[in-house]
């Protein structure tokens, strides 16, 4: 849908042609509202805005666990709960900012996408201590992509294909219009809303590599360039300073491919330089996630890096257009010292061209020949990182 508002520019009237949010569905009696007291939402160009954010973690395995529902699913994947203390030792660390990965399909308590009101709190909880800790969050929909191409059952998520399009919009808008209910005039520049993790369509060939020149490539791309406008219409419409938030978008599966091709386009804005490119990057994989792939970083693998940064300025900073690298991180191989020159050189080259990574972490610390996600850093439990090395070069480099 769409509507028209009138503007007064030097003078003369101006029609302006606005997207308007989808229709929700959920109980808003039952919906958590924002009750903070308002504050001031400083005005910062986008690339400044990004580098002010400095070097980020994720919160991962945690909020976005999806084994099971109620609140018992913040540590069903092995996790620990979260505490105050625990925020606060990250970010005493030198962290600046913290992705909070959340999954919202199964805490829906009813079939109009209402989400639990003691889950929208528990998560509104945790970024309270976040923002009072100085810190940057970004706040998602993370593993809410249906697990197949299949017609999804009401509340279970979104699938980026035509078949699957209106169930998706009404997913999107609806857990959107929520997270924008509950956090609004109370956060400023701090908090930033991640449209979409690694949207793609799961189990089928085109899950992670795709055919640029196949038909089904060209409808997902299409549809999640809808979806992604409908994410971004639903916050808007929710005015005050989700008005002028900034929100990260990501192109399929979060690639690097996706974002840099023709058929992704950014959504149009209400406001200029309000939108962050998102993409995730464990690069070279054969040294930062294949198992057993390589252990060592070679110069061949700086080369690569040094590409992938200098595309994403091509393609986007040297526009005027910021990037986040919401996932990274280099999986254990017992090579230590590897990883320590791997973490500087890739973040020194990322705030060279103005660009912030946010540690993947899973809490899998112990190395691996044979599994290529160990990325465990922060021993949420002691409050102490397992490789203070790979910290210091981390924070060295963000300086």
């Amino acid at each position: 849908m769409k509507k028209l508002i009138s503007t007064l520019v030097g003078g003369l009237v101006t029609l302006v042609l606005l997207n308007a949010a989808p229709a929700t569905e959920f109980n808003k009696a039952k919906a958590v509202a924002d009750k903070k007291a308002a504050v001031t939402f400083h005005d910062v160009k986008g690339l400044q805005f990004v580098k002010d954010m400095k070097t980020g973690w994720n919160l991962g395995n945690t909020f976005d666990a999806n084994s099971t529902k109620g609140m018992a699913s913040e540590t069903c994947w092995g996790m620990p709960k979260t505490t105050k203390p625990m925020i606060d030792k990250l970010a005493a660390s030198g962290i600046k900012t913290i992705r909070i990965p959340v999954s919202w399909s199964n805490h829906l308590i009813d079939n109009n996408y209402t989400v639990d009101p003691e889950w929208m709190t528990r998560v509104k909880t945790v970024v309270d201590w976040a923002i009072d800790a100085k810190m940057y969050v970004i706040l998602n929909i993370h593993h809410d992509n249906y697990e197949r191409n299949a017609p999804i059952p009401k509340g279970k998520g979104y699938y980026p294909t035509e078949a699957n399009y209106a169930e998706s919009e009404r997913f999107i808008s609806n857990i959107w219009a929520q997270i924008s209910l509950a956090f609004n005039n109370g956060y400023d520049e701090h908090l930033i809303f991640e449209v979409l993790n690694e949207p793609r369509m799961r189990n089928t060939r085109h899950e992670w590599s795709n055919d640029k020149s196949s038909k089904e490539y060209a409808e997902e791309a299409e549809c999640l360039n809808k979806l992604n406008q409908v994410a971004v219409d639903t916050i808007r419409a929710s005015g005050g300073n989700n008005k002028k938030r900034f929100i990260m978008i990501p192109g399929l599966a979060a690639s690097l491919d996706s974002v840099t091709d023709k058929a992704f386009r950014l959504p149009k804005d209400v406001i200029a330089d309000r939108l962050i490119i998102s993409i995730h990057a464990y690069s070279p994989y054969k040294f930062a996630m294949e198992a057993p792939g390589v252990n060592i970083f070679a110069n061949i693998h700086k080369i690569e890096l040094n590409s992938l940064f200098k595309r994403l300025d091509t393609e986007f900073i040297s526009k005027g257009i910021p990037v986040v690298i919401g996932e990274y991180g280099a999986t254990n191989k017992d090579n230590l010292e590897a990883r320590v020159n791997w973490f500087s050189f890739y973040i020194s080259q990322a705030k060279k061209y103005g660009i912030t990574c946010v540690l993947w972490d899973n809490g899998q610390s112990a190395p691996s020949k044979n599994e290529g996600e160990r990325f465990g850093y922060y021993n949420r439990s002691a409050q102490k990182w397992y490789f203070p090395e790979i910290l210091n070069a981390i924070v060295e480099a963000a300086k």
